[in-house]
């Protein structure tokens, strides 16, 4: 029990210390390399042209912080984490979500759910909805445990199986 508690004192410890705030077009070439690295050891397990979608480039990602809504995780001035959401009719659709696997574990991808979830609210969405897929276990178990259910719908893009999950937006709690 003692391990847990410090594990969870450290946990918040860290939080402390990270910022999140929009994504600034000069993020572009960090979000583009967290996004490389947080996703390569899982290339394997895509197709080719999955891997190349989920993982952008420096363009497409500029593109994002354009037309989308992307946030950034920083710690000590470093991005260590990133979320993209665009709308789609009453909901607002998660992409793009990492964080850098040097730092996993440690909250802030839960930070990064959060600040999606209280932009939702304040602007009206009813719904939270992503795709997943079955090799990011972790992902998934933070999802859920956020809240996030799976919505039974499966598709496949470009070779690779999507999950499809969902949340109602409430009232975000710490």
């Amino acid at each position: 029990m003692d391990s847990t508690v410090s594990i969870t004192k450290r946990t918040r410890r860290h939080q402390a210390a990270i910022q999140i705030r929009k994504a600034k077009h000069r993020d572009a070439t960090a979000i583009a390399s967290l996004l490389y690295e947080s996703f390569l050891e899982y290339e394997r397990s895509y197709t080719p042209e999955a891997f190349h979608i989920t993982t952008p480039e420096k363009r497409e990602i500029e593109s994002r912080i354009k037309h989308w809504i992307v946030w950034v995780a920083l710690h000590a001035n470093v991005i260590v984490g990133t979320v993209s959401a665009h709308p789609e009719g009453e909901a607002l659709h998660i992409r793009s979500m990492a964080v850098r696997p040097s730092v996993r574990g440690r909250g802030i991808g839960k930070l990064l759910l959060q600040r999606v979830e209280k932009f939702a609210l304040a602007n009206g969405y009813k719904r939270l909805i992503l795709n997943t897929t079955p090799f990011l276990p972790s992902a998934i178990r933070l999802y859920e445990r956020f809240g996030f259910r799976v919505t039974g719908s499966e598709r496949e893009w470009f070779g690779t199986r999507l999950t499809a999950m969902a949340k109602q937006v409430t009232q975000t709690h710490s």
